[in-house]
């Protein structure tokens, strides 16, 4: 199926948000996600699903000032 993410078309078997963060090797990372606007916690990236069309925006937290 084709998902964008970050702004970008992506085609991807994943079925559940934390599948597709895992395909794109950020698994181990600290991120944080949204899917179509929500923020989806890392709790619950297991148990959200996405369909063809999805927006889901996969950001790093920064540190800085």
């Amino acid at each position: 199926m084709v998902v964008i993410v970050n702004g970008r078309e992506i085609e991807t078997d994943a079925r559940m948000l934390a599948d597709l963060v895992a395909e794109q090797a950020l698994g181990g990372a600290r991120i944080a996600t949204a899917l179509n606007g929500q923020f989806i916690a890392a709790a619950r990236r297991a148990e959200t699903p996405i369909v063809p069309g999805d927006r889901i925006e996969i950001v790093s937290p920064r540190q800085g000032g």
